[in-house]
C-alpha cells in the first residue's frame, strides 16, 4: 500500500516535470528560457527525486539498525549498516550529477527573462545546492554510524550513541526532502511566471 502510493507520487512528479520541460522546450528562447536551462532543469529534477527516494528508503533501514542495536544483535546491525553505507555511495554519485546540472542552470540564468522568472530559478538552484550540503552531512553521519557499530561489534566502548546518530541521519533526510520540495515549488512559480508572460 505504501509502496503503491510512493509509485503514484513519483509518476505524478515525473509527469509535472516532463510537462514543464515540454512547455519550456516548445516555447524555447522566445519566452526567455534557454534550451540549456530547460534540459538541465529536467535532468536535475529527475536526479533530485532519485536522491530523495534513495535517502528516504534509508529511514526504514536506520530504524532496523536501531532496533537491532537495542536487541544487542550487533552483527546484524552492522550488516544492515554496511548495506546502507553502500547506498550512500550511490547517493553521493547522484549528488555529483545534480551539481553538474545545477552548474548548467546557473550558467543559463543571465539569459532568462523576465527577472521574476530568473529569481524563481535562482531560488530553486539555491535550494538544490542546500540539498547537496545536507547530503554531505547525511553521508558523514552514516559513516560515523558504521564506525560506531564496528566499535560496538569489537566490544570497545562507544564514543557516540547509535540512537543519536540514527536521529542525526534521519534529520538530514528530512532536510533533503524539505529542500527538494522548496526547489520544486520555486520551479512551479517559475512556470507560472513564464505562462503569464
Amino acid at each position: 500500500m505504501r509502496f503503491s502510493r510512493a509509485i503514484k507520487v513519483v509518476v505524478a512528479f515525473v509527469i509535472v516535470i516532463v510537462g514543464g520541460y515540454l512547455a519550456a522546450r516548445f516555447t524555447g528562447k522566445a519566452n526567455g528560457i534557454p534550451n540549456a536551462f530547460s534540459d538541465a532543469r529536467l535532468q536535475g529534477a529527475l536526479i533530485a527525486q532519485n536522491i530523495v527516494n534513495l535517502s528516504s528508503t534509508s529511514v526504514y533501514e536506520l530504524q532496523r539498525i536501531n532496533e537491532l542495536d537495542r536487541e544487542q544483535k550487533y552483527t546484524e546491525a552492522l550488516h544492515v549498516a554496511i548495506q546502507t553505507a553502500a547506498k550512500s555511495k550511490e547517493i553521493r554519485d547522484e549528488a555529483v550529477k545534480l551539481s553538474q546540472e545545477l552548474e548548467k542552470m546557473t550558467r543559463a540564468l543571465s539569459d532568462i527573462r523576465p527577472d521574476e522568472a530568473r529569481h524563481a530559478a535562482l531560488e530553486s538552484i539555491s535550494n538544490r545546492l542546500a540539498l547537496i550540503t545536507h547530503l554531505i552531512n547525511y553521508s558523514a553521519y552514516l559513516g560515523e554510524l558504521l564506525e560506531a557499530l564496528r566499535t560496538r561489534f569489537s566490544g570497545a566502548p562507544l564514543t557516540e550513541d547509535v540512537a543519536v546518530l540514527v536521529v542525526r541521519v534521519n534529520a538530514e533526510v528530512t532536510e533533503i526532502n524539505n529542500f527538494n520540495a522548496r526547489a520544486t515549488e520555486a520551479m512551479e512559480r517559475f512556470d507560472a511566471i513564464i505562462r503569464e508572460k
